[in-house]
């Protein structure tokens, strides 16, 4: 992608008013933009990422996710039959945890289940309802913004006071790159991630032309409700083998484990915009999701009628229910220990 120079441009970063919660609860927004005219929108209500602006070959540019112009319309769809979560940050525990109940030294910990029998990412009000706070934000090359939250004890039912940062940078390579940091004060589970809808052809358009790679030889064994079973299946020949480019599922919520010697996670490019986002990831999976609840009530950014394939999510993360299966990677983190988690989203010409 060729660097671009934009002349009216005078400062990198800027954080505004975005609305009020009926709580009275200042929501902000802060934009960031990069010496090649990428510029993201982040809020602090969930550290949902609202907008992503990729400036494009042919000229202008295309706004790769999917979001709302305004804090009620955030709001309002945690009130839909399957809230979107669009661009949210996700916690304390992203994915289903079965019945959301799971056992901690020795203890049963029963979750609130917000998702049929299951718990889904984080509860009935997880920190992707939250308002974070902006803690620090920086100018000029990689410009960054960090935003942290207080999860008290008992949050949810969760053990421990986590104390959560995540950190929002674009680099001069074009990656948007988030960084995650927690700490607890007893032990706890935690899964965090990141929920934006993407679309290579920008958010008004359907991903079902846009080619999607999934650099994964196994994927969770799931039962009817998205709860795994334990196993771990072979992807090859089959209807989930996305190691050579396919068209964009129509349906797709499924877990794929990722190999930390492998290059990187996965991949969707637009022949349209002649883009490609590469995603890159620490985590030892990515849940790809496709074909959500979207009625024809859902409004998005330019009142734009959003529809079960306006977006695909790349959640790079640990495994769903890890807490309820000894053969998965363990979802704990022990008192005064840190969790850190660092995900790039590469953005390139094709």
């Amino acid at each position: 992608m060729e660097t671009k120079h934009i002349s009216h441009f005078i400062s990198n970063n800027s954080t505004e008013f975005f609305g009020l919660l009926p709580d009275g609860d200042v929501v902000q927004s802060c934009k960031l933009q990069n010496k090649n005219g990428i510029e993201l929108q982040v809020i602090t209500f969930g550290a949902a990422l609202a907008s992503l602006k990729i400036p494009l070959e042919k000229g202008g540019n295309a706004d790769v996710v999917l979001g709302f112009d305004t804090l009620a319309d955030y709001l309002s769809s945690f009130d839909l039959d399957g809230a979107p979560y669009f661009g949210a940050t996700v916690g304390r525990y992203a994915g289903r945890i079965a019945k959301g109940v799971f056992t901690l030294n020795e203890k049963k910990i029963q979750l609130a289940k917000n998702n049929g029998e299951n718990a889904l990412h984080g509860g009935l009000q997880g920190f992707s309802q939250k308002v974070w706070e902006i803690i620090a934000t920086t100018q000029g090359d990689n410009p960054s913004v960090t935003l942290k939250l207080l999860s008290p004890d008992n949050d949810e039912n969760f053990p421990g006071a986590l104390t959560v940062e995540v950190k929002y940078t674009l680099s001069e390579e074009n990656e948007l790159i988030i960084e995650y940091k927690a700490t607890t004060t007893e032990d706890t589970i935690i899964n965090l991630t990141h929920h934006s809808y993407f679309n290579l052809d920008g958010h008004k358009s359907s991903t079902t032309d846009q080619e999607l790679v999934i650099n994964s030889r196994r994927m969770l064994e799931t039962r009817a409700d998205n709860i795994p079973t334990g196993s771990i299946t072979d992807v090859k020949g089959g209807l989930f083998d996305f190691n050579m480019p396919k068209k964009c599922p129509t349906s797709i919520d499924n877990t794929f484990v990722l190999e930390q010697n492998e290059e990187f996670a996965a991949c969707l490019s637009s022949n349209k915009n002649n883009l490609k986002m590469t995603v890159y990831t620490d985590q030892p999976a990515v849940h790809i999701y496709v074909g959500g609840n979207c009625g024809d009530n859902l409004k998005g950014k330019d009142n734009v009628n959003y529809h079960a394939l306006s977006g695909i999510c790349f959640e790079t993360q640990n495994f769903p229910d890890a807490p309820n299966h000894k053969n998965f990677p363990t979802p704990i983190l022990k008192k005064e220990a840190i969790y850190q988690h660092k995900t790039i989203y590469k953005f390139q010409s094709i």
